[in-house]
């Protein structure tokens, strides 16, 4: 079975998540880790269950998937017609932040559980970014 998925807005990458160090009253001391991105990953995730057929299950754990990612980044405002239009065939590439393969990530940990079990299973990966007049993330799946 093969799957389709358009996730409209800019694309989202993957953020590192901030570490931290605090003392407590008692001389302790506690670390741990914060992720920013749950609202961002909840959002992205309901979009994605929106868009899978109904009764559909994770691909068993045994499956091997070809992920392809096409994400189409933002034109800015600011810009001139004539840059435009060159964005807009590709003669001016999308070589700025964020980083093609933080968005990949974005998209696997976000598929998790939901279209996969665990995102080991894509074992072929295809990316792409360029400027796009519609921004979207547009997610390929194809089981091998």
């Amino acid at each position: 079975m093969n799957i389709e998925i358009r996730i409209p807005g800019k694309p989202i990458a993957k953020k590192r998540p901030h570490f931290f160090v605090r003392k407590k009253k008692d001389g302790g001391i506690i670390t741990g880790a914060k992720n920013d991105q749950k609202t961002e990953e909840g959002r992205f995730q309901v979009q994605v269950i929106e868009q899978l057929p109904d009764g559909f299950k994770p691909y068993e754990r045994d499956v091997g998937l070809l992920l392809s990612c096409f994400f189409g980044m933002p034109i800015p405002k600011s810009t001139s017609k004539k840059k435009c239009l060159e964005m807009r065939t590709g003669k001016i590439q999308h070589t700025k932040r964020p980083d093609t393969d933080n968005m990949v990530k974005f998209v696997k940990d976000c598929c998790n559980g939901i279209v996969w079990h665990d995102d080991c299973q894509v074992v072929h990966l295809q990316a792409q970014k360029a400027y796009s007049i519609i921004p979207e993330t547009q997610i390929y799946i194809t089981e091998l």
